[in-house]
């Protein structure tokens, strides 16, 4: 099987349609999936967003204990300052290729998806088939944490969980935790011709940077490493500094936003204890009291940990045909499934660092097929 099912192509035609962007709403999609999903026979569960504008989709077909979730997100990533010589929300094939925003990150797997739900729903399952299809994942996964409490409400307990996202069709059985952090530095305003009588706050924010690069710096050469991944020790990035208002003024504020993408040996906890630390040596070089650095974390996810060995891991390494296991240097929801006490793995069609984010984003036909064969072969477990 080198061709993908044709509802399979046909449903990722419609779902690159939708411009899903986070920034915008996802419910135009959610209501195409919703009524492919009822006629097939799946029970649905919509889980608003707070605010209401987006919704997750829980769905199932069967009873019974154990079966398998399936997960995909509903979002993607903006095209705007990216050069596509592609329509990025029109699917577009040439050759083996399919084109479009959210074809590997991760429509082609939610298409995937809908499409072995039509299957599931013209024969009967002995075990249940149960479907996530989440919002906001490419903000930090924060639509699933919203959806957490419904889910866990459904108490539905699959055998394990397969999370789509792209991962060449390898089982992946490992993946950091992040946290966002922002660190606001406070000052003094004042004439920059005065400049030494007040405390410059974008000199607190460079001092801070200089810190968080010390921290990096013991992390890489730390004793605690896993070389399954591409970086193997936890990871601390300055991404975005802001401070100031006119070159002759001294500024009285500097926000820094970073982050820290840890291993499960290097807790969150362990790292703002260190922070806090390196604050204080830095507050005590100014001895004025208005100088002072607050910390705040703006969001987590948690990492994705399971044995190699683990039945589920097994499982699914053979149904994708690939018995080597990976981990992947991006974050997934993978892990807030783990969480509800559901062995989780993450494998889906793709190549998230060729492939992902990128202009003109494709995935191949043949990836896509062997998606199809994977959940084929999840179909026929489930009718066992």
């Amino acid at each position: 099987m080198t061709e993908p099912h044709p509802e399979t192509l046909a449903l990722l035609a419609r779902l690159i349609a939708f411009p899903t962007v986070s920034a915008e709403s996802n419910l135009a999609l959610v209501d195409f999936a919703e009524h492919h999903l009822r006629q097939a026979g799946f029970t649905t569960h919509r889980l608003a967003s707070p605010d209401g504008t987006k919704a997750g989709l829980m769905a199932r077909l069967g009873e019974g204990q154990g079966g398998v979730m399936l997960s995909a997100h509903s979002d993607v990533v903006p095209v705007a300052g990216q050069d596509w010589s592609r329509p990025p929300f029109r699917l577009t094939r040439e050759g083996a290729n399919l084109y479009g925003r959210g074809t590997t990150d991760m429509k082609g797997f939610l298409a995937a998806m809908l499409s072995s739900a039509s299957r599931a729903g013209k024969t009967g399952l002995a075990r249940p088939l149960m479907l996530a299809i989440s919002y906001d994942e490419e903000l930090g996964c924060t639509g699933i944490r919203h959806m957490l409490p419904g889910i866990e409400a459904l108490g539905w307990q699959p055998a394990f969980c397969i999370v789509g996202e792209p991962t060449g069709m390898r089982p992946a059985i490992g993946h950091k935790g992040k946290a966002a952090l922002v660190a606001t530095c406070h000052g003094t305003a004042g004439h920059s011709s005065l400049a030494p009588r007040h405390v410059n706050a974008l000199h607190l924010a460079a001092e801070f940077v200089a810190a968080l690069r010390r921290i990096q710096s013991d992390y890489a050469g730390s004793a605690l490493a896993d070389d399954a991944y591409g970086i193997p020790y936890s990871t601390v990035h300055a991404g975005r500094m802001q401070g100031g208002t006119a070159l002759n003024i001294v500024p009285d504020r500097a926000v820094v936003e970073f982050e820290f993408r840890h291993l499960p040996g290097d807790a969150l906890p362990d790292f703002q204890r260190r922070l806090q630390a390196e604050v204080q040596a830095i507050l005590a070089q100014f001895p004025d009291p208005a100088a002072d650095i607050r910390i705040a974390t703006t969001n987590t996810y948690p990492g994705l940990g399971i044995a190699p060995d683990h039945p589920a891991v097994e499982e699914v390494a053979r149904l994708c045909g690939h018995p080597q296991r990976i981990k992947v240097t991006y974050g997934t929801e993978a892990g807030y499934f783990l969480s509800l006490g559901i062995p989780t793995v993450v494998c889906g069609p793709g190549d998230m660092e060729a492939q992902g984010h990128k202009p003109d984003e494709f995935l191949t036909a043949q990836q896509l097929a062997a998606c199809d064969r994977m959940l084929d072969g999840v179909l026929a477990r489930l009718r066992a």
